[in-house]
């Protein structure tokens, strides 16, 4: 149950900075860098719920 909970925080930590990065050049480019973001975040925070097993 924490893993889901860390892929959230993760997806939700790692779009924020994705779209902040992306901004300067534009809305669609700031969608696309947010989504790479996410989709790290999520992989990130998985990583993290399996590693400590929680």
């Amino acid at each position: 149950m924490l893993t889901k909970m860390l892929s959230f925080i993760g997806a939700t930590v790692g779009g924020g900075i994705g779209w902040w990065a992306g901004e300067k050049a534009g809305f669609m480019t700031a969608f696309m860098v947010s989504m790479l973001g996410t989709g790290l975040g999520i992989y990130v925070g998985r990583r993290l719920g399996h590693h400590y097993d929680i």
